[in-house]
């Protein structure tokens, strides 16, 4: 059996009253270990504090590692009250920061500012990269900040509801449309659900072919490296990725197949989660799918989500096996939302999951709460210990901050979340050193 997860010692610092954020955009929280400083990002509801007037807000919380003091910044007021909308950080070379953000489909911008020198509580002004001659009007969503070659990307959700990007050789002073990583048919509300890592010279992703609810969805991963479009085995699908004809996300290497059989249970309707890449090579992602063949009484929550942990090591082969229950669905028109979860960067073998099922025992929980989960054997088994318990309100969507290697930033929301348009969540902070 795995050793026990190491237990939190210390209780979570609310950081900011009124934020969520949805995970298909990233980094979403950063450290900079030069001033000791944490950012994160996050959208403000009219249902908590501030109401109306701070609903929509696009903000940063800048925290003082040091001191635990927190200042709220408002990138943009009254944007728009959807958890889409949360701003994507890239700390630059110059010690600048780099916020991007767009709304969710309702116009065809992506909006970034930059920070002065050193400091990212005070900001230069909104600029803007009109999509809409690629989209003919139909709206962009999501901003991930990666880096290959030297070149930034920003990829995003926008021509065909595809997956594409914008490029930057000036660090986010400048943006231009670089093309579309993927194409394909389009199904129901949009196509694939895409997460993004990188290592500063090679991207990697898992995606999905569309919505679950729209499609019963595999996942697929595959690296881009040198400008090309690898599968897992490092074989080249497109040569020249983001120029030209863009391939079907489905030719890539398909990690987690609807269909499958875990536990003796049949999966569909996959969904991508969360994904880290290591220095030597391996990469780990955690998935989840619907158990039990995906059918369901529409309208209603997902009975039966679960979590799995899927590895790839350097000339191996993927191995996924069943992480942990998430329970029922967060929403009953998401059916296939979770409470998510979080690979530590500096760490694959150590993830953070909210979920309504106690991974110890298998007994429902009364709230979603956050529970850390660590293997020693690559995967195949997990111990597990409480970060949250019995809890008066749901604990949701936990992120470790990457930036610092030494420490631990556990980041997470906890409230009531009806919509990505209706919450009343504050965010938390469990800062710990590493190895505590």
């Amino acid at each position: 059996m795995p050793r026990p997860a190491e237990p939190a010692t210390a209780a979570p610092t609310v950081v900011n009253d009124n934020g969520a954020w949805c995970w298909f955009q990233d980094e979403r929280a950063l450290v900079d270990p030069g001033s000791n400083r944490l950012v994160v990002g996050s959208i403000a509801a009219g249902e908590g504090p501030g109401g109306e007037a701070r609903t929509g807000n696009v903000e940063l919380t800048v925290v003082d590692l040091g001191t635990g003091a927190a200042e709220v910044v408002v990138l943009h007021e009254n944007l728009e009250v959807d958890d889409h909308d949360v701003p994507a950080l890239w700390h630059r070379s110059d010690g600048r920061w780099l916020a991007v953000y767009t709304k969710h489909k309702t116009d065809d911008l992506t909006r970034w500012r930059v920070s002065e020198p050193g400091d990212p509580t005070r900001w230069g002004p909104e600029r803007t990269f009109d999509w809409s001659p690629h989209t003919e009007g139909r709206g962009v969503t999501y901003s991930n900040l990666r880096a290959s070659g030297g070149r930034l990307y920003c990829f995003a959700r926008a021509v065909n509801d595809d997956q594409c990007a914008l490029v930057s050789d000036d660090e986010g002073d400048t943006w231009a449309y670089a093309g579309k990583l993927f194409t394909r048919p389009k199904v129901g509300y949009v196509n694939g659900y895409t997460r993004y890592a990188s290592d500063g010279e090679r991207i990697d992703l898992v995606t999905t072919d569309h919505h679950p609810r729209d499609f019963d969805n595999s996942i697929y991963h595959g690296y881009i490296a040198d400008g090309a479009l690898h599968r897992s085995d490092g074989t080249v699908l497109d040569a020249a990725a983001l120029d030209g004809e863009a391939p079907s996300q489905a030719d890539l290497t398909t990690v987690l197949a609807t269909g499958a059989t875990y536990n003796g249970e049949r999966i569909s309707h996959c969904w991508t989660t969360d994904i880290r890449r290591a220095a030597d090579g391996t990469v780990a992602a955690i998935l989840t799918a619907r158990a039990g063949g995906g059918e369901f009484a529409r309208g209603q929550a997902y009975p039966d989500l679960r979590f799995y942990a899927a590895r790839w090591t350097p000339g191996g082969e993927w191995r996924v096996t069943e992480l942990a229950l998430a329970g029922p669905g967060l929403m009953p028109h998401e059916e296939d939302y979770t409470g998510l979860a979080s690979i530590d960067p500096y760490d694959l073998d150590s993830v953070y999951v909210s979920t309504r099922v106690d991974p110890r025992d298998g007994k429902a929980l009364a709230r979603h709460e956050i529970f850390h989960a660590r293997t020693a054997d690559g995967g195949a088994t997990w111990g597990w210990e409480p970060v949250t318990e019995k809890s008066e309100v749901d604990n949701l969507r936990p992120i470790v901050a990457p930036g610092d290697p030494s420490r631990v930033p556990l980041l997470w929301f906890r409230g009531t979340m009806t919509a990505s348009q209706h919450y009343d969540c504050e965010i938390v902070l469990l800062d710990q050193p590493r190895g505590a």
